[in-house]
């Protein structure tokens, strides 16, 4: 395997797998009651992988949606405007 697949690997499974896990058992315990139990955990696994794979394979393919060009016309129809609304 080489180093850039490597480096990609290990960004996924840290940021994408261990975070969003970790962002999901937050939201439960600062939003109920519950008890945080390896059931609960293991629920949030089997629900927080999936979509961090879809989020891997969407937004790092090459040919997901660009924002260049709704910079570029932003930047044009937003910067053209006189800054009295200040």
């Amino acid at each position: 395997m080489n180093h850039g697949r490597l480096k990609r690997l290990l960004e996924f499974l840290v940021i994408g797998i261990v975070f969003g896990i970790t962002e999901d058992v937050l939201a439960v315990v600062l939003t109920t009651d519950a008890e945080i139990t390896p059931e609960m955990i293991g629920l949030i696994v089997v629900i927080a992988v999936p979509f961090a794979v879809l989020s891997e394979l969407v937004v790092d393919h090459p040919r997901f949606v660009q924002f260049d060009r709704l910079a570029v016309w932003l930047r044009a129809r937003y910067s053209s405007r006189t800054d009295n609304t200040r």
